[in-house]
């Protein structure tokens, strides 16, 4: 079983990867856990076109593993509290497939990106940089971690 996470943005600031190699580092070693960037299109100024969001896109889909579980953060995705992630989570691990996690460019993801998705979640109402999304899947990961293992990190 592997679990990954699949973003747009391959350039972050070291804070980031540092809160991300943090969390990372603390999850399941048979997870095998891992962080696929891929780069951010370019964009003209003032270009509305989707023409960015269709290339990675296809970038993203193309990374994608035919039989994989792909779970689509996006902003218009399902909320769920921390004890419901975990269920969650439990469920995709207990299917036995591969487990990946989709964060998209600035712009959001294609319509293609979103029908592959097999679920799609929202991390917060509040609009949050890629960044931080990164930071907050895999310390929610570690707490999901946590709570079906027990542990006390989670004080609910």
């Amino acid at each position: 079983m592997h679990v990954r996470l699949l973003a747009v943005g391959d350039r972050q600031p070291s804070w980031v990867d540092d809160a991300f190699a943090n969390y990372a580092k603390r999850l399941p070693h048979e997870w095998k856990f891992r962080l696929d960037a891929i780069a951010t299109a370019r964009r003209q100024k003032n270009d509305r076109s989707r023409r960015a969001v269709q290339a990675e896109g296809e970038l993203l889909l193309s990374k994608l593993e035919s039989g994989e579980q792909v779970v689509l953060l996006d902003e218009r995705g399902r909320e769920l509290d921390s004890a419901a992630f975990a269920a969650r989570l439990s469920a995709w691990l207990a299917d036995g497939r591969d487990l990946c996690f989709v964060i998209g460019g600035p712009d959001g993801v294609s319509d293609a990106v979103r029908q592959r998705a097999d679920v799609t979640l929202s991390l917060s109402q509040l609009t949050l940089p890629h960044g931080l999304a990164r930071v907050l899947l895999a310390e929610q990961l570690y707490r999901a971690h946590s709570l079906q293992s027990g542990h006390p990190y989670h004080r609910a």
